[in-house]
């Protein structure tokens, strides 16, 4: 597992995308962040299994996320 500035920073960045995602009526938990530095997260609510989820995940949450944090890889569904 990776430090814990790193997982800070990971749940600052998905602080800033969550209410985007509540306003559709879902959310999103930090699953696990591995030692590759992919980050795994749940979509939650009207997230799960919404047919646009991962491009959600992939143009919205995965950029908020190395944005913020540049060593993350990638960001997957867990």
């Amino acid at each position: 597992m990776t430090d814990n500035n790193i997982t800070t920073r990971v749940l600052n960045a998905l602080d800033k995308v969550r209410p985007y995602l509540q306003s559709d009526g879902g959310d999103i938990k930090l699953i696990e962040i591995t030692d590759d530095m992919t980050v795994k997260v749940e979509l939650t609510g009207a997230c799960h299994g919404c047919p646009y989820s991962m491009q959600t995940l992939k143009a919205g949450v995965e950029q908020a996320v190395i944005k913020e944090v540049p060593e993350i890889r990638k960001v997957v569904s867990a």
